[in-house]
């Protein structure tokens, strides 16, 4: 079942659970999260990042369409990390139902001016709008973007920016950062400062950088308003690993039926454990009361 991400969220919101949003880097990845999703009942988010749909191209979009439409679970199809209104508009286009605009690394005067113009144009066709506020950090390998320095989320500030936009969820900085920790210790994340935000702005938050955290932090995080929490490289590292490890074995393997399966396996270790921290799990009949 296809949705649009603000009525998915909200029900996330209300009952303490955060969605797991996975980044699909081909249809291998689309199965992962849709098989997962439907064997633990769970609603998910598929989202392609700019770069994801540069090397899958503009059609990739219509096939995850169909995959979430015909899906036994709540579902939606989500921009990650949008540039520009070009990004934007590029995946509304396509037929995605949710759109981040992330103008963070702007000032917070053109911040709020340039989510307030994506606002508009999304909300006129019924698609969700995400926007950060505050910067998360990036680790060496990820592709997905973010800063050398991470610029915590000010909750005043969250505020202000949650009642100007008009937008539907927001990515607060609260110490992750996309990747793997390979060269520095796992942070703490400040959760004092995620009740704050939460307390402040009464809308689903969005925890970037998902992966390779602490579980005991992350599980604190849906109870003080997280809704949605982005999952990239744990679930790809473990896919690759694993055909990796395969192709190793059996070097002279070369069809996807043969190579695929166990690395498609691995992945989806990954995404059932991360519903079941997420606590996710057995929550798809909430939308259909």
């Amino acid at each position: 079942m296809l949705m649009n991400m603000k009525e998915l969220l909200a029900v996330a919101y209300e009952h303490h659970f955060a969605v797991g949003s996975f980044n699909v880097a081909n249809s291998e990845f689309v199965r992962v999260v849709v098989d997962s999703a439907e064997e633990k009942n769970a609603p998910a988010i598929i989202q392609i990042h700019p770069n994801e749909i540069e090397l899958l191209g503009d059609e990739f979009v219509a096939y995850v369409r169909e995959r979430c439409k015909n899906a036994k679970v709540p579902m939606a199809i989500h921009l990650d990390h949008g540039a520009s209104v070009k990004d934007v508009m590029r995946a509304i286009r396509n037929g995605f139902t949710s759109v981040m605009i992330d103008a963070s690394h702007a000032s917070f005067a053109d911040n709020i001016a340039i989510t307030k113009e994506v606002v508009k144009l999304a909300h006129n066709v019924n698609v969700s709008v995400e926007a950060e506020l505050g910067t998360i950090g990036s680790n060496e390998g990820s592709s997905e973007g973010g800063a050398d320095e991470i610029l915590y989320t000010d909750a005043n500030d969250a505020k202000t920016f949650v009642e100007d936009t008009g937008i539907d969820t927001l990515a607060v900085a609260i110490g992750t950062s996309h990747g793997q920790y390979k060269h520095a210790g796992k942070p703490e994340l400040k959760l004092d400062l995620l009740a704050e935000i939460n307390e402040k702005v009464g809308i689903p938050l969005v925890l970037h950088g998902g992966s390779d955290n602490k579980d005991e932090e992350i599980s604190q995080t849906y109870l003080h308003g997280v809704a949605k929490i982005n999952l990239s490289t744990d679930m790809k590292s473990a896919f690759f690993e694993e055909m990796r490890r395969f192709l190793t074995a059996n070097q002279s393997a070369y069809e996807p039926d043969v190579i695929m399966p166990s690395a498609r396996k691995a992945a989806q270790q990954v995404v059932k454990q991360k519903m079941d921290l997420f606590n996710s799990t057995n929550k798809a009949h909430l939308y259909f009361c």
